[in-house]
């Protein structure tokens, strides 16, 4: 399969641009630094918006981040884009944030959990969705509804389904960044599913 020569030149221009970026940020060159924060400051600040309530802890926490990866800039090995690095920072300092002010969670896990009787089936039948959530995910509406409705998972669900489903870490990655075992991060984004489908299906069925 041929490249198309437009693409490859391009992805050559933003590899050079980076190169010289990393290099600025290496040599503590302060034009480079206020490069590395208008490049990356927005994106960076709507990944925070996913995990922090308020625009205040957002920006500390993107501040906070752009510290940190200043500090740790010579031990940057170039294994992933200067994005793709600052993105877990970013994802880090949230995450330290929750852990000192964690929140008042709007729902109990249980609740949402599918019931089973003693013969093993639903206690409650599950209905049929008339009209597939994915159709719809591009609407502005539906996108602040699944929004709204994991912001009511409890925290330890709430961030393992925006580390593996919105920021799309992979299972091992996200075990990494909460410290705890991949087997664990399955069961907790298995029932943060179910639990966010129980909170979707009045708008869906």
């Amino acid at each position: 399969m041929e490249t198309n020569p437009s693409t490859q030149d391009d992805r050559q221009a933003e590899d050079a641009s980076e190169s010289r970026l990393l290099a600025g940020l290496r040599a503590a060159d302060p034009a480079a630094w206020e490069e590395f924060v208008r490049t990356f400051g927005g994106r960076m600040h709507a990944v925070a918006r996913r995990f922090l309530p308020s625009d205040e802890d957002c920006a500390d926490a993107v501040q906070e981040a752009f510290v940190s990866a200043l500090q740790a800039i010579g031990n940057f090995e170039g294994k992933s884009t200067l994005g793709t690095w600052l993105h877990r920072i970013v994802v880090n300092a949230c995450l330290m944030k929750l852990r000192k002010h964690p929140r008042i969670s709007e729902a109990s896990i249980d609740a949402l959990l599918p019931q089973f009787d003693q013969s093993g089936h639903h206690v409650k039948s599950i209905r049929r969705w008339k009209r597939s959530p994915d159709e719809r995910m591009v609407r502005d509406e539906t996108r602040t509804l699944v929004r709204e409705c994991i912001d009511r998972l409890p925290d330890d669900y709430r961030t393992v389904i925006l580390l593996r489903d919105v920021e799309e870490f992979s299972t091992d990655e996200t075990a990494s960044i909460l410290g705890t075992a991949p087997g664990t991060v399955k069961t907790r984004l298995h029932r943060a599913r179910l639990a966010l489908r129980t909170l979707l299906e009045p708008h869906f069925t």
